[in-house]
């Protein structure tokens, strides 16, 4: 799917026909969409890097171009992990910018709604710029949402004696690990980008390129807290686990022994010989109490011995 933006009077609109100082943003590109952007000066291995899973963030600048792949977040609700990272290619040439990137993201539509009011899209590396920021947010974003969802897989942990919640919480950490990667590698990039002085055209550039440095830092200490503090709470409720599955299999050993109990006191009593007082009519009165006493015994003993 190709759009293209632009900036007018009204805001930021959609158009049909490129322009200058227009944004071109390309979605899971068709042949025919690869082919225009090919013919609009953008070099096919850069789509091919935007399209690559595994491509890490980095910027190549020429005379005529610069192009930046960033790293972004994508939920996956529905799939084994619930959150990936994919790259986004962003390419500067001309009097254009184009994203182009394999998965919608979330990112480049609040962007297209008209979140940031400064945002133009003939101010090219401001926009990127502003792709940064967003990403940054999500990023955030997204990893508060990680920590709540932890925090509801802790308190049913704390009484499981299963496994499916450890999975659930290993599910978390891969999601970690890949945020983790990625932002470290969104880091260097950025650095590099900023010793390039390529925003330092405007004040308001340089300051919000500080303030993208300073949010996806944030991201990225978040991602190693919470990383910690899950490697942890994974072993500790190993641990619980397997105390909780103790504690079930001592009550059901509890249990069968008092069930026991009348059944040995009957199986005394039900032999085909002679025994004490059994011609006494309350004989069975007297089975029937001796089996209540020694269940209650055992009850009694296994309770204060915390096995229920």
């Amino acid at each position: 799917m190709l759009s293209i933006y632009k900036t007018t009077e009204q805001g930021l609109e959609k158009i049909e026909v490129i322009a200058n100082g227009a944004w071109v943003n390309v979605v899971d590109p068709t042949h025919d969409e690869i082919e225009k952007l090919v013919n609009w000066g953008m070099d096919m291995d850069y789509v091919n890097y935007s399209l690559d899973q595994d491509e890490m963030a980095r910027m190549e600048r020429d005379e005529e171009y610069t192009f930046i792949l960033l790293r972004i977040p994508l939920p996956q609700p529905e799939s084994d992990v619930h959150y990936m990272t994919m790259p986004l290619g962003i390419m500067i040439l001309g009097n254009k910018i184009i994203t182009v990137c394999r998965y919608e993201s979330d990112i480049l539509k609040v962007l297209a709604n008209g979140k940031y009011r400064l945002l133009k899209t003939g101010k090219r590396y401001r926009l990127a710029l502003y792709i940064f920021l967003e990403t940054s947010v999500r990023y955030l974003n997204l990893l508060r949402e990680i920590n709540r969802a932890t925090e509801l897989v802790e308190d049913q942990l704390q009484k499981s004696t299963r496994n499916r919640e450890v999975l659930e919480l290993l599910k978390y950490q891969k999601s970690l690990t890949y945020f983790a990667t990625a932002l470290r590698s969104n880091e260097v990039m950025m650095e590099r980008v900023q010793k390039t002085q390529l925003f330092n055209y405007y004040e308001e550039d340089q300051d919000l390129l500080e303030d993208v440095l300073t949010e996806n830092q944030q991201a990225i200490q978040m991602t190693s807290i919470a990383t910690e503090i899950l490697s942890g709470m994974m072993d500790a409720f190993a641990s619980i686990i397997s105390n909780n599955l103790n504690g079930v299999m001592k009550a059901l050993a509890a249990l069968t022994i008092i069930l026991n109990m009348p059944a040995i006191v009957a199986a005394f009593y039900g032999m085909n010989v002679s025994l004490p007082g059994e011609s006494n009519p309350l004989a069975f009165l007297f089975v029937i109490g001796m089996s209540l006493t020694l269940t209650a015994v055992a009850t009694i003993i296994f309770y204060k011995r915390d096995w229920f």
